[in-house]
């Protein structure tokens, strides 16, 4: 399992806007849809990533946590489908059925690479003008180090957004599997 670290990119980039299928149902989520949110967490996933298998416990509950605040959350799948098979639509769908955010399918990478995404998973945290207020680490939990998964590090940068307090500036990579690129499509930045 070969480890790649997040870009870091740098604070303040206004969010990219995406116009993304849900691998559920298809209908196209927009980054305009959450205007009225006072944060949008953006995850980057695949489904067979043994990183987001782990941490993926974690999402869920962060996201039942946060579900009466104004956040938004949504994760998005970049993977080479064609030659990763567990990364079709139909087969994150299944995937999919199993989280309270939506999961959307970026067959074009374009979305990956306007984020600057490098890795499953990866976070991107959006204050209330779309400015990128945290990247980084979910928690210092990876698997097998034995450390315990609280979503310690993503968990503190959303209640900072959203009780107006100040970001913890000392942000760590995210760690995981790199996005699988299509032949020819891998971006400059990895």
């Amino acid at each position: 399992m070969a480890a790649t670290l997040s870009t870091m990119t740098e604070l303040g980039q206004g969010a990219p806007p995406f116009a993304l299928p849900n691998v559920l149902d298809g209908q196209m989520i927009t980054l305009e849809q959450f205007a009225e949110r006072k944060a949008l967490l953006v995850m980057f996933v695949c489904r067979h990533c043994p990183y987001v298998i782990h941490v993926k416990p974690a999402l869920i509950q962060l996201a039942r946590d946060f579900s009466s605040y104004p956040i938004g959350i949504v994760a998005i799948s970049s993977n080479d489908a064609e030659r990763y098979p567990e990364d079709t639509p139909e087969r994150l769908a299944e995937m999919a059925e199993e989280l309270p955010f939506p999961l959307l399918y970026d067959e074009s990478q374009e979305i990956a690479k306007a984020y600057r995404a490098a890795c499953t998973p990866d976070f991107f945290l959006f204050d209330a003008e779309r400015r990128l207020v945290y990247r980084g680490q979910l928690d210092d939990s990876r698997p097998g180090n034995n450390r315990p998964l609280t979503g310690r590090d993503l968990r503190a940068a959303i209640t900072a957004v959203l009780t107006d307090s100040p970001i913890n500036p000392d942000q760590r990579a995210s760690v995981g599997c790199s996005i699988k690129w299509k032949s020819g499509n891998e971006p400059e930045y990895c």
